[in-house]
């Protein structure tokens, strides 16, 4: 998203946006097989978690021009911080997977959490994917690798849902969204790879790498 406001600086916010979903949904679909494939994901809980964000993904991108994009950047400056900070001190966060029974409680939460991620990711987007791990990690218990393959399989209800919205309305570049797609594939095979053979302390490492990027990224946007 950063690199694509950079070079299509002239077109609407909503455009680059939906040009943006286009890539990122590409790549999430090619991830998700091999995923699934390896990874035990808790489906009782993931499926409502999903139609919750598909839901209020679409929510979200119907509202991407009513909240001023320079207060949603200062708000997930500030999370990302947070998470950065929480994950570097907890250690042993996420290195041990806890197996749940998919009771009505842990339905409601994932259901709740889907709601958040999925109305930001409609309306605005980077970072969705590390708060989904956060948030799994943090809320449910998983380790890293089955954050990471859930998060992927609630992202992609999220990309759909936004993409119901900005391809009708025409905000979509798809010669530039094919490119950028087309090189989010190639990268989720190598991520998904390293993910599957390394496991959660690789994935830990790499999801404070990422937020620190995403830190530093939008702390040059907000600040200079």
């Amino acid at each position: 998203m950063p690199a694509l406001l950079h070079a299509l600086p002239d077109y609407a916010l909503t455009t680059v946006f939906g040009t943006n979903k286009v890539a990122v949904w590409a790549g999430t679909l090619s991830s998700i097989f091999r995923y699934i494939k390896r990874v035990n994901i808790v489906w009782k809980i993931m499926v409502p978690t999903a139609l919750s964000a598909f839901f209020f993904s679409y929510l979200g991108a119907m509202s991407v021009s009513l909240i001023p994009k320079e207060t949603m950047q200062i708000v997930v400056f500030i999370l990302l911080i947070t998470m950065a900070i929480y994950t570097f001190i907890k250690k042993d966060l996420g290195k041990t997977h806890q197996h749940l029974k998919g009771n009505s409680r842990e339905i409601v939460k994932g259901i709740i959490f889907g709601g958040f991620i999925g109305f930001y990711d409609g309306l605005f987007g980077p970072g969705s994917g590390s708060f989904l791990i956060f948030l799994f990690v943090r809320g449910f218990g998983f380790d890293f690798l089955n954050a990471s393959a859930s998060a992927k399989l609630i992202n992609m209800g999220t990309f759909t849902a936004a993409l119901l919205f900005f391809i009708p309305s025409g905000n979509v570049l798809w010669n530039v969204g094919l490119l950028v797609a087309g090189c989010n594939i190639l990268g989720a095979f190598v991520g998904v790879f390293l993910a599957l053979r390394y496991g959660s302390d690789f994935i830990r490492i790499g999801f404070l790498i990422l937020l620190v990027f995403l830190i530093g990224r939008m702390g040059l946007n907000i600040f200079l």
